[in-house]
């Protein structure tokens, strides 16, 4: 299993006012596979995804990418493991406002050893045109578009999304999940996407259903849905 998470738990607060927040997450996911936490706000997906992402400490439980479990790795690796392995994907994209679409992308590639083609992946992301603007000159649908090239061009084995497209429309929003897809598929990056949108979940090859900090379910889907074709 390349991610493997057991007995993942979290709580935040003490005594009376202590919140079980994660409550024994059991998970594998595959090399390459597109999976979506699913669920309510509260249900623990984001939490989640911070500790998958080593923003976060989990009370107890393992975590393990490539049979490398996090809890052997002092400051030094774990800051290592989230340059070498992780991109990440917010809601808020937090671009560098003094520096051009093209800049903001380089960011990411100094923290690769192997980056990706950066004249590809702006053709790829539809940011050729854009690339000597600056964040403020920008759509919010191109400023996500920097936000995923500045993840991703250091090519990380994994892609950690937490609600992409929550502050954009629905065709933004079509556009983006369009572009992490293609990402997906064309690089072979692995993609753990947190969402409260159950249309999104038919995109995904697996579908981790959660409430109330457990998962309730586990689904397999036969046929992904193109980006393209959802109902947003």
């Amino acid at each position: 299993m390349f991610l493997e998470l057991k007995g993942i738990t979290k709580s935040y607060g003490t005594g009376e006012n202590r919140v079980e927040v994660l409550k024994g997450i059991d998970l594998g996911v595959e090399q390459g596979e597109f999976c979506v936490l699913l669920g309510p706000s509260g249900s623990g997906k984001s939490t989640l995804l911070n500790i998958i992402g080593g923003i976060d400490e989990a009370d107890s439980g393992e975590i393990a990418i490539k049979g490398e479990p996090m809890s052997s790795m002092n400051d030094k690796a774990l800051t290592l493991y989230r340059r070498n392995h992780l991109g990440y994907i917010f809601q808020m994209y937090n671009l560098i406002p003094d520096l051009t679409v093209r800049e903001n992308i380089e960011v990411g590639a100094f923290l690769s050893k192997a980056p990706l083609d950066i004249d590809e992946l702006l053709e790829t992301l539809g940011l050729k045109d854009h690339q000597d603007k600056l964040p403020s000159q920008l759509s919010g649908g191109q400023q996500q578009r920097t936000s995923i090239g500045r993840a991703i061009i250091k090519n990380p084995d994994i892609l950690l999304c937490d609600e992409p497209t929550g502050a954009l429309d629905s065709v933004t929003s079509r556009e983006i999940l369009r572009l992490i897809e293609t990402v997906n598929l064309k690089y072979g990056n692995t993609v753990i996407m947190v969402t409260h949108n159950n249309e999104i979940r038919n995109m995904a090859d697996t579908v981790v259903r959660l409430r109330d900090g457990m998962i309730r379910d586990i689904i397999k889907n036969e046929r992904r849905t193109p980006a393209a074709e959802l109902e947003l």
